[in-house]
């Protein structure tokens, strides 16, 4: 029994469904957990103090970057060179 061309990238996308599928119901089993799942609130961010080898760096307050050479112009049109 041979599967036929038309139907091959669906069995591969099943027997894929399937193995993953397989692997999360055994991850799903062996991580059983008691504690309920806590996301956390991105709106609060977490403030840390920094330390003395860790200095804050402002992006405004670096100097500006000398670009060597042409600047690059995308070819829109490759008929004109």
């Amino acid at each position: 029994m041979r599967i036929r061309e038309e139907n091959c990238n669906m069995v591969l996308l099943a027997a894929v469904t399937l193995v993953s599928v397989a692997i999360a119901g055994g991850a799903m089993l062996f991580g059983l957990d008691d504690q309920p799942v806590r996301l956390a609130d991105r709106a609060t961010g977490v403030e840390q103090a920094p330390t003395a080898d860790k200095r804050i760096i402002y992006v405004n307050d670096q100097p500006p970057v000398r670009v060597i050479g042409a600047p690059f112009v995308p070819n829109t049109n490759p008929r004109e060179r």
